[in-house]
């Protein structure tokens, strides 16, 4: 089964060195998350300011994720070219400038002009990522990489609300926004001083193992099945993200402060998930389409229940923190089914074409459940974002049978 990796991914790299790039990999991943939640975890203050609907700032969300998505499908044709390091760059900028941005909007139409901004600077991410992980990291600790930048991602998810919101209860949503984008300022110093462990070289165009020739990725039906993986499994996230605070109170009547909580320990519970899902990554590899799998139908039932109302709202908050957990063990292996079917010197382009489906479910949702929110039907919402989960069940094997005729 091809591996993805190229040459160096093979050659003997210390523990140390190894570390090294994961962390500072670790670190531009939860900044691209970090990004996810900065708007709507200001929705409730939009509302307030700006006199908005959750539909018009469900939109809002739409355009960031359309945007990063094109992005994406895009950018992992120039990282396969020019390399991740240099993109990585412009993208933490951008973030930055988006941020900055944010602290001065005066209405709605400066809200799309952040998502935009936003959406630009988050879409080059896993396919920088996925390129220095398969370049620089040693073949036998790439699942545990893995791992790490999952984790890394969901602490990113973690600490955004605890940043946004306490930064707006000391002083402003504008003093919180303008903080952020210092955030990814020094992140980017960061990464600038470690430059040379992040330097990536141009990928030569894949090919397909039968018959040795070189082939558009956008030929390739695993490409496709990957992308409607993403797809589907996003469109739970999405939904937690942006509306599981406000679904809590209406449904369960907890306050907004145990809500809040609850979104963190969610995102918590799926980096604790992420850290145990690089062990088992790492023990069934080959076996990564009936992980990810079982742990989606598990998210699934759990996130049903929250729907039926027959929990207290304590266990509908402990029900849907389990949530996280139980779709951060699959995480790592994931990301190894997705390596397993990608052909040699096509990972930045696959990987963009492919987490690209990601942000299409991070589009569709906000405006979809956002119209079903602001005719109350909170319940309704918890359910689709389970049945979606299931759909994404079928297409984790879809994936697994086409990685098996990968080479």
């Amino acid at each position: 089964m091809n591996t993805a990796s190229i040459s160096s991914s093979t050659a003997e790299v210390t523990l140390a060195e190894d570390a090294k790039i994961i962390a500072l990999v670790g670190l531009a991943h939860s900044s691209s998350h970090f990004s996810h939640l900065i708007l709507p975890l200001m929705f409730p203050v939009f509302i307030k300011a700006f006199g908005l609907s959750y539909s018009a700032l469900g939109f809002v969300m739409s355009v960031f994720f359309f945007i990063s998505g094109v992005g994406q499908a895009g950018s992992g044709f120039v990282v396969d070219k020019v390399g991740a390091r240099p993109v990585m760059f412009v993208s933490l900028l951008i973030l930055a400038a988006g941020c900055f941005w944010t602290s001065n909007a005066q209405g709605y139409q400066d809200l799309i002009i952040v998502a935009i901004l936003l959406g630009l600077g988050n879409c080059s991410f896993h396919p920088m990522d996925y390129t220095i992980l398969n370049q620089r990291v040693s073949a036998k600790r790439i699942g545990y990489a893995y791992s790490a930048h999952g984790l890394t991602g969901n602490l990113g998810w973690a600490v955004a609300p605890v940043f946004m919101v306490g930064i707006t209860q000391m002083s402003s949503w504008q003093t919180a926004f303008f903080c952020a984008g210092l955030v990814f300022l020094v992140i980017a110093g960061v990464l600038i001083v470690y430059k040379e462990s992040i330097l990536t070289h141009p990928q030569i165009k894949p090919k397909i193992a039968e018959t040795g020739e070189h082939t558009s990725i956008l030929k390739l039906p695993m490409v496709w099945w990957c992308f409607s993986f993403f797809f589907f499994s996003t469109i739970t996230l999405a939904v937690v993200q942006n509306y599981s605070v406000i679904i809590l109170q209406s449904l369960y009547s907890v306050s907004l402060q145990s809500a809040t909580m609850t979104l963190t320990s969610y995102m918590l519970c799926a980096a604790v998930g992420m850290l145990s899902g690089g062990f088992v990554a790492a023990k069934w590899p080959t076996q990564s389409d009936q992980v990810v799998a079982t742990c989606m139908a598990v998210a699934a039932l759990l996130i049903a229940l929250c729907a039926s109302t027959w929990l207290s709202g304590l266990w509908a908050m402990v029900f849907l923190a389990a949530t996280g957990f139980a779709l951060g063990i699959g995480g790592p292996s994931r990301d190894m089914m997705i390596r397993n079917a990608t052909p040699k010197g096509a990972t930045g382009r696959v990987y963009g074409v492919v987490y690209s489906g990601l942000d299409a479910g991070f589009a569709v949702a906000p405006t979809l459940f956002g119209y079903f929110m602001d005719h109350t039907w909170f319940s309704g919402v918890l359910l689709c974002s389970a049945l979606t989960l299931m759909v994404g069940v079928f297409f984790a094997f879809a994936v697994g049978r086409q990685a098996i005729n990968a080479v």
